[in-house]
């Protein structure tokens, strides 16, 4: 147990390596869309755990100390706590992280263009309408893919 606590760098890089780390990784996210966060499949899961694998290095480089792992958590948990901080208090900062939502059909018309530029198709719509007790995209009065991922459907008035 002499390398416990014994880092492989300065306590410093650790810190630095997990922000840039940290904000690239969430500028990667958010420019990958919302669909990679909302509907997990087996394939999106896949590239998490991959992505969680292909920082690694670029974390802890050479280190494998307890402490050089604690410093890490504490300054990824900081970071995301920072973040949650200025998106609580911006309206900017929300909607570079977060985003906002965007209208995918209305009045049942769907939006193809707005479909493929958020990576959605139409079955999902579809899973979203049957879930939401809709035959089809006619009986829609909106249907917004929501900044968490979801899709959000609005029944015409008198067909709820």
């Amino acid at each position: 147990m002499p390398g416990l606590f014994e880092l492989a760098m300065p306590w410093w890089q650790f810190v630095l390596r997990a922000v840039v780390v940290y904000f690239l990784l969430l500028a990667m996210l958010r420019l990958s869309g919302k669909r990679t966060v909302g509907q997990f499949t087996p394939f999106d899961l896949l590239v998490v755990v991959l992505l969680g694998t292909a920082v690694q290095n670029s974390l802890i480089g050479e280190d494998v100390s307890l402490l050089g792992g604690l410093i890490l958590a504490a300054t990824l948990i900081g970071c995301n706590w920072l973040v949650g901080f200025a998106t609580a208090r911006s309206g900017r900062v929300d909607d570079l992280v977060e985003g906002s939502p965007v209208l995918l059909a209305r009045d049942g018309q769907l939006f193809d263009a707005a479909l493929r530029r958020q990576n959605i198709n139409a079955r999902d719509v579809d899973e979203a309408l049957r879930d939401n007790g809709l035959p089809d995209i006619s009986r829609a009065a909106l249907v917004t893919l929501e900044v968490d991922g979801t899709i959000t459907v609005v029944p015409r008035k008198g067909d709820d």
